[in-house]
């Protein structure tokens, strides 16, 4: 029989219930709530556990069997975030210090609620997905094929959907469910027998992976139609970036973004690029591109700082970006996809096919002026790039055509964000 931990400040629920209870049973709890031991194996699987402590101290809620191949994955419900929304759910060893937030220390591993930070045996965390508010399910399991003593991997869920996964050391005793608060008013249903599968995406379903729909790819990942950041969204650097492999063309003219998950802070775009375009420039930083950005409602035109535009776009909207073709415009090779790999193209542009751009500003720099000359020397016609939100047109920019076209280009730069692409809205 394994006992409960409960550290200072919290209070389950259903303790006078317990109470009565275990008068059947002839245990006596000890209602020293800094290390609250009941021995007891009979416990509820669901309860409701309050931080009432004075904020400036942890409360940890420990449960009392560990994590097992019958038993693998529980569940936190946010009932309130109190006053800062600082709970944590994770996995501990058996006898973790009470005052410390879960992952705070060694062999304990914790999903942050206040900022989506993973904590793995460190304070220091990192970012990991994104933060959770009322009414959102944490959720923390162990793949049970992986159970052994030594390491195991960790996976976190919000809302019922794979957040990210973590290989972690295991002492004998296994991992624990575990709870933490921080701040007035956080209350939390925690359930120990939850389920989890996992869920298919309509994306996931489809018989074509899509993947072959995309040119280039750094730091996303693609399920289907669907368009995941994976970086670590810490610097201007980190940008995700997801280029088309076909440019648009008269026949293929316009697509489509919707913001599936804004992420933690909605830093998504979708334009037009170059197709040697910088893979840690976010669309319309850089020469040859044009972008609508979601997070302040700005367009940005081959350059850092941007014009205002329109609305900002949130988690449901659809963003959309299209070209109005000259009507004497005549692409000469329009229609053949392998055509795009052989255009020709002079040895000055050659020089920037492959930069790389590994944070050296400078070398950036003087990439970009070669661009610009290249591009004013090779400044092929003029089209009309516009912009929807919605199904509602958001405006019109007019740019020249680089050699090889303009693709359909998406970026991403915060933890969590996903967004579904559709490269032929117009296909019926």
């Amino acid at each position: 029989i394994k006992p409960v931990l409960m550290g200072r400040g919290l209070l389950p629920m259903f303790m006078d219930r317990l109470l009565n209870h275990l008068s059947f049973l002839g245990a006596q709890p000890n209602r020293d709530f800094d290390n609250m031991s009941i021995n007891c194996s009979a416990l509820v699987t669901i309860s409701d556990i309050v931080y009432q402590g004075n904020s400036e101290e942890v409360g940890c809620y420990v449960a009392g069997h560990p994590l097992s191949k019958g038993n693998c994955y529980f569940e936190v419900t946010i009932v309130d975030t109190g006053v800062r929304g600082t709970i944590a759910v994770g996995l501990v060893p058996k006898f973790y210090r009470l005052d410390h937030q879960p992952g705070w220390l060694p062999y304990s591993v914790a999903y942050h609620a206040d900022n989506g930070k993973l904590y793995n045996g460190n304070p220091v965390g990192q970012q990991f997905g994104p933060k959770c508010v009322r009414g959102d399910r944490i959720g923390c399991g162990i793949h049970s094929e992986n159970v052994e003593a030594g390491f195991t991997t960790v996976f976190f869920t919000k809302n019922g959907k794979e957040v990210g996964s973590v290989e972690v050391p295991v002492l004998a005793e296994g991992l624990f469910p575990a709870v933490g608060m921080h701040s007035m008013g956080e209350e939390v249903k925690v359930d120990l027998q939850a389920e989890w599968f996992l869920e298919e995406d309509d994306s996931m379903m489809m018989v074509d992976s899509h993947e072959d729909d995309w040119g280039r790819l750094y730091d996303v990942r693609v399920s289907g139609t669907l368009l995941e950041y994976v970086g670590k969204g810490k610097s201007i650097m980190d940008v995700g970036l997801a280029q088309a492999r076909q440019p648009l063309t008269t026949r293929c003219h316009y697509y489509e973004v919707e913001i599936v998950d804004a992420g933690e802070k909605c830093y998504i775009a979708l334009g037009l690029a170059r197709r040697d375009y910088p893979k840690n420039r976010h669309p319309g930083w850089s020469r040859g591109s044009v972008a609508y950005h979601a997070d302040d409602g700005k367009i940005f035109h081959g350059s850092g700082v941007g014009d205002a535009f329109g609305p900002r776009c949130f988690k449901g909207d659809i963003m959309g970006c299209g070209i109005m073709f000259p009507r004497d415009y005549i692409l000469d090779r329009e229609g053949d996809v392998d055509d795009w790999d052989r255009l020709e193209v002079r040895p000055a542009h050659a020089a920037i096919q492959n930069v790389l751009y590994l944070n050296d500003e400078e070398e950036e720099e003087e990439e970009e002026e070669d661009a610009e000359e290249v591009e004013q020397e090779q400044e092929g016609r003029k089209v009309t790039v516009f912009f929807t939100r919605n199904g509602k047109l958001m405006g019109r920019r007019e740019m020249a055509v680089p050699p090889g076209g303009l693709y359909p280009t998406v970026g991403m730069l915060s933890s969590g964000e996903k967004v579904k692409v559709d490269l032929h809205p117009l296909s019926g």
